[in-house]
């Protein structure tokens, strides 16, 4: 069936939501462009969400509203124009992958690289580096997408439910610690940032650190609580009690990056017993996440390290707790409304994911889904 470009109807759907991506780089709404067109916003959606074709009319006024051919954003050529986005971290050089979302109104980059860019297989990229400084070349139209920021593994979790809601959505975790995630908050570059920062009140955690982005209101959502510790070889459990014992034997380290809880959790035990950090040895080496604590100990790359239960245990290591620890996702203040916040806060409260949380072991999901009230302390 003909087109109003004489192409084939039937193969261009991609082409049709090119509409969406070229009104995005622009940093038009729906509204915004249905107003410089002409045409109502429920037309503007329709066309996006490929509902309906464009008639003649409506083609020529959207094409000219974006100062577009009409053959450049219906026609068959699949080719998209570079979109402007913001960077969630250093992107790499020219052509290197990346995954590119919309986070409210902005267009958000994130890189697709070493352990983010691999679950046991390459994550498809949706976007590739350009020459241009910002700049980046889609590989196919911008989906609706909620973005994440945390170290908890479980995160990973959201990905299932989002993608079957009607409608679906895709779902990009950018796994760090509680400070870089809420820094990327703080500069509206995720939906929610997960974080488990104990605060100056004794068995609280998260509330102080909401001041890093700035004032209210600020919604908290609990995820899980778990223990964290000393995660060390299964063969060490009979003879390390905590970290001086650790220290005496000469054991090796593997660290987290500055700014994760992790790291902080190792820097306060240490001076507790009155051991220098950084003379630990492997103090230097760094990994990004519990698992990948866990995993550098289970091949023999450390001795010890600090992670969660849940993680020591998927790799069947020796474990000693130290903190009781609670993991609750901000919502980036101002996107709250958001269709993406509200289906992240859809699956939040949904019984399958407290299912999937309680079945790995040393996981307490009572808390998930529960929003968590500012004004009071809590354990």
């Amino acid at each position: 069936m003909a087109g109003v470009d004489g192409t084939n109807r039937d193969a261009p759907s991609a082409a049709r939501s090119r509409l969406r991506s070229a009104r995005i780089a622009r940093s038009l709404s729906q509204q915004q462009l249905a107003a410089l067109a002409g045409v109502s916003r429920q037309a503007v959606a329709a066309v996006e969400a490929e509902r309906s074709e464009p008639s003649l009319r409506l083609a020529l006024t959207l094409a000219e509203a974006l100062g577009m051919t009409v053959e450049s954003l219906f026609g068959a050529d699949t080719s998209i124009a570079p979109i402007t986005g913001e960077a969630l971290a250093e992107v790499g050089p020219v052509h290197s992958r990346a995954a590119l979302v919309t986070v409210g109104t902005r267009v958000v980059a994130a890189p697709l690289r070493g352990d983010t860019g691999s679950r046991s297989g390459f994550a498809p990229a949706t976007a590739l580096v350009t020459p241009d400084p910002g700049a980046f070349a889609p590989l196919a139209p911008l989906r609706p997408t909620v973005v994440v920021a945390g170290c908890d593994p479980a995160l990973s979790l959201l990905e299932t439910p989002l993608a079957h809601l009607d409608p679906p959505f895709a779902f990009l975790w950018r796994s760090c610690g509680s400070r870089e995630a809420l820094e990327l908050a703080a500069a509206g570059l995720v939906h929610a940032a997960g974080i488990h920062v104990r605060d100056d009140a004794p068995g609280r955690y998260n509330h102080d650190a909401l001041a890093r982005i700035g004032s209210g209101p600020h919604r908290l959502v609990g995820f899980a609580s778990w223990r964290q510790g000393l995660a060390m070889r299964a063969d060490l459990a009979e003879t390390v009690g905590g970290l001086e014992d650790a220290v005496n034997l000469g054991l090796r380290l593997v660290n987290r990056e500055a700014g994760s809880e992790a790291r902080s959790v190792i820097d306060r035990i240490a001076a507790a017993a009155g051991v220098r950090a950084e003379e630990i040895p492997g103090y230097g080496a760094e990994v990004h996440g519990h698992l990948d604590v866990a995993a550098a100990i289970a091949n023999g790359l450390a001795d010890f390290g600090v992670a969660s239960e849940p993680a020591a245990l998927a790799y069947g290591l020796a474990f000693v707790a130290l903190t009781d620890e609670r993991f609750d996702l901000v919502v980036t203040p101002g996107l709250g409304d958001t269709p993406e916040v509200q289906a992240l806060v859809r699956v939040l409260t949904s019984p399958w994911l407290r299912r999937q949380l309680q079945c790995i072991d040393g996981y307490d999901a009572l808390t998930c889904g529960e929003r968590v009230d500012l004004g009071t302390s809590r354990t």
